[in-house]
């Protein structure tokens, strides 16, 4: 049995294949198998002064390198590959790993390129009401021509947008579809009526089921829920379902009633306003709730409406005031 030492390094320090992925007491083993030239695991474990099993570990992986191999039989057995074929076809291994590494990082350097010039997947999710607020903020700020917005109950932070007035203010065009139940939600009617006066141009559309804001036709905000509990919001950029969903936003805008009345308006801004409600499809205790009146009052007011307008029912009214351009 040959000594440790005259494997011609200590087995604590054998490390000159370890930058080829061959651990140090693998290298160890491969050593003293060397020297043996063919050898079973009990007996380099003898001589290492370790367990069979563990030599045995060691052999199996570095025939996976291809350091070694196995011979033939029953009883396990290796034999040691000639080191400068089996060393240099293990450099050749980790070289072609490392080219591929190397292509790798190239791949992501482009991705990184794309994340930090502005590019990148069409669909991005944010998460939190928070996240929801700033992007909301963040697209309006960043408009230049048109804001387009399909806008419903419930609401993640508040019903007001102070941004929209100054986005008004320096030529920014905002359109607006709300679904009637935005009209009931308090303190949002008058809101939208001063909307109207800096600018807005506001419809109302029954049965609008999404909420959505698209900022010059490049990027959409869309909330994927209405459950606001656990907010999820798709942040989504040109692609083909951007298009579909301005596809989407010109038909409900088409079909949705104007709010805005023109300034020879022959009806008070008080009927106006109750004509607004009432083509929204809202009920007669949400009107009068809307407008600080009783339900008595309202349908009083009403009732003079239809008269004035020779309508029998409210839809019969919101469509002859809508042709006269009442509303």
């Amino acid at each position: 049995m040959l000594p440790v030492a005259l494997l011609g390094q200590d087995l604590a320090m054998p490390s000159d294949l370890t930058p080829a992925g061959v651990d140090p007491f693998d290298e160890a083993v491969y050593r003293a198998i060397l020297v043996r030239r063919t050898a079973a695991p009990a007996e380099l474990a003898d001589e290492l002064g370790c367990s069979a099993e563990r030599v045995a570990r060691a052999l199996d992986r570095l025939r996976d390198h291809g350091l070694v191999g196995r011979l033939a039989g029953a009883r396990r057995r290796y034999a040691a590959i000639e080191p400068q074929a089996g060393v240099s076809a293990l450099v050749r291994a980790r070289s072609a790993e490392l080219d591929r590494v190397q292509a790798a990082a190239a791949q992501l350097s482009m991705l990184f390129a794309a994340a930090h010039s502005g590019t990148g997947e069409e669909i991005e999710i944010v998460t939190g009401s928070e996240a929801l607020g700033r992007w909301f903020v963040q697209i309006q700020q960043e408009a230049r021509e048109e804001v387009i917005t399909l806008d419903r109950p419930p609401y993640a932070l508040t019903t007001s947008n102070p941004i929209e007035q100054a986005g008004i203010a320096r030529g920014v065009r905002y359109r607006a579809v709300y679904a009637p139940e935005a009209l009931e939600w308090p303190g949002v009617f008058d809101d939208i009526r001063e909307l109207i006066s800096h600018g807005e141009q506001a419809r109302v559309l029954p049965g609008l089921r999404i909420k959505l804001a698209i900022a010059d036709r490049r990027i959409a905000l869309m909330p994927l829920s209405l459950d606001l509990t656990e907010v999820r919001a798709a942040v989504i950029r040109p692609s083909t379902l951007l298009d579909g969903l301005i596809d989407y936003w010109e038909l409900c805008w088409r079909t949705a009633v104007p709010l805005l009345a023109p300034a020879e308006d022959p009806v008070s801004e008080e009927d106006r306003a109750l004509l607004i409600l009432l083509v929204s499809g809202l009920k007669d205790e949400a009107v009068a709730r809307q407008l600080d009146w009783s339900v008595r009052t309202m349908r009083r007011r009403m009732s003079r409406l239809y008269e004035l307008l020779g309508a029998a029912n409210r839809f019969q009214a919101g469509a002859i005031a809508a042709r006269r351009g009442w509303i």
